[in-house]
């Protein structure tokens, strides 16, 4: 075999290895980031410390590029990219260390999929809480959310 051609080989291997690595890291920061819209995995996260790795913040910094339109539309699961956003302030990360408001967070969630994915205007059907669910994904715990779901989730100065 010529030296061209050992080289075209070893360049189509290397090449392959690549795109298999970007694929792997693709599902795994995937995954992670699909957990992220479970309020108990989250609390999990923070009673383990991981909200106090600088490391891991970076990480979740990281990660705010699934929230343009081309990784976006990958993700199953969009409270995910909710709470990353939440999560890159500290307050929230701390207020996850309690069971309660992971309690509360859930509660609202399934709420919101019970009742609001099927919203039609003027009727939200039997047994919803339409005022305690607009007055609670407000307002969490204190923190309040902004309208903007592609922007940051905190008002605009990142207060209370």
């Amino acid at each position: 075999m010529s030296e061209l051609a050992e080289g075209k080989l070893l360049a189509s291997k290397t090449t392959s290895e690549a795109e298999k690595q970007d694929k792997r890291r693709f599902q795994i920061e995937l995954e992670f980031i699909q957990c992220l819209a479970n309020p108990w995995y989250l609390n999990d996260l923070a009673q383990k410390e991981y909200f106090e790795d600088q490391t891991f913040l970076n990480y979740l910094e990281y990660l705010k590029y699934w929230k343009r339109p081309e990784y976006a539309k990958c993700i199953i699961y969009p409270h995910a990219l909710h709470f990353l956003d939440l999560l890159q302030n500290h307050k929230f990360r701390e207020y996850l260390k309690d069971y309660d408001v992971a309690s509360e967070i859930h509660s609202n969630q399934y709420y919101h999929w019970l009742k609001w994915r099927h919203f039609d205007e003027g009727n939200v059907g039997e047994g919803s809480r339409p005022n305690e669910l607009r007055d609670n994904v407000e307002n969490v715990n204190g923190i309040p959310f902004n309208e903007n779901p592609g922007g940051g989730m905190l008002n605009g100065q990142g207060t209370r």
